[in-house]
């Protein structure tokens, strides 16, 4: 018997190891994977800012170089020729920061770690870009004014009018997508009435007992909805003295208050909670 006792202790020893070793497994597994993930995250933001730190320095070796041309204005044959020198610089600076620039939303494109913040400074880069354009075309005039023409310049700036529209189209379009995403991932739908009103919109089933006959027809009125951000909308001015919430919502993540009129007003403490289980909101009023 002692045997017997002795072999059951021993093999709950070693189940209990071997349940000990998978979770140390899933553990290391899990951390591996985060560690992974962190250094992608790494890589791209390192990746990201030594891009920006170039366009950065290109648009501060042509402010200098604007601004020795500017100084310049007319003189002798050697001070044309740096003239021309300098806005040959420009113009090829100008088409490497463009051409970063579009790296730059490329790599935010295929990346799924990208911050707000990086792409509201790639949209501003796309900015400083076309105002730097602007400033050169007036640059470009003055010195066409006093017969100094640079043919390569001439190309980078009616290149830059193309791409620079380009740029700023596929950031507008960017943003009204991830807008789009952002209001669909926050989006819920509330509705109120009473069991009459909620039953001939089909909400609520016509032998309605409880909440299990709620939403349940497929064909409900989802026009009856009204649809709201769950950020920004945490009260709902309900009009009633009598109001109660026939969806599953989590204890604890809303109030039911009264106003100085004694109508019913939800107040949503907790959105994440309280929106976790259903999107759809319905609530009984008299």
């Amino acid at each position: 018997m002692k045997k017997l006792v002795l072999f059951v202790a021993c093999a709950a020893m070693l189940t209990a190891c071997d349940n000990f070793g998978n979770k140390q497994k899933n553990l290391q597994q899990q951390n591996d994977s985060l560690q992974t993930a962190l250094s992608q995250k790494n890589a791209e933001l390192e990746e990201f800012m030594n891009t920006f730190n170039t366009i950065q320095e290109g648009f501060r070796l042509i402010n200098e170089a604007e601004g020795r041309v500017k100084v310049a204005g007319e003189g002798p044959a050697s001070t044309l020729d740096q003239v021309k020198e300098d806005m040959a610089f420009i113009a090829q600076t100008m088409k490497q920061n463009r051409e970063k620039i579009a790296e730059l939303q490329k790599q935010l494109k295929g990346s799924a770690t990208a911050t707000a913040q990086m792409k509201q400074t790639v949209n501003n880069l796309t900015t400083q870009l076309a105002e730097k354009a602007q400033q050169l075309t007036a640059l470009q005039a003055e010195l066409a004014a006093k017969n100094i023409r640079i043919a390569e310049l001439d190309e980078v700036i009616a290149g830059l009018q193309t791409d620079v529209a380009l740029l700023r189209a596929d950031s507008i379009a960017k943003e009204r997508t991830i807008d789009a995403q952002d209001k669909a991932l926050n989006a819920a739908w509330f509705v109120y009435g009473t069991k009459k009103e909620l039953k001939e919109q089909k909400i609520l089933d016509e032998k309605f007992l409880g909440k299990d006959e709620v939403l349940q027809n497929a064909n409900f009125n989802k026009d009856y909805f009204t649809q709201i951000d769950i950020r920004r909308d945490t009260e709902i001015k309900l009009y009633s003295k009598g109001a109660k919430l026939l969806t599953i919502h989590p204890d604890g993540s809303y109030k039911l208050d009264k106003d100085e009129k004694g109508q019913y007003v939800l107040k949503i403490t907790d959105p994440v909670l309280f929106w976790s289980v259903s999107r759809y909101l319905v609530i009984q009023v008299k």
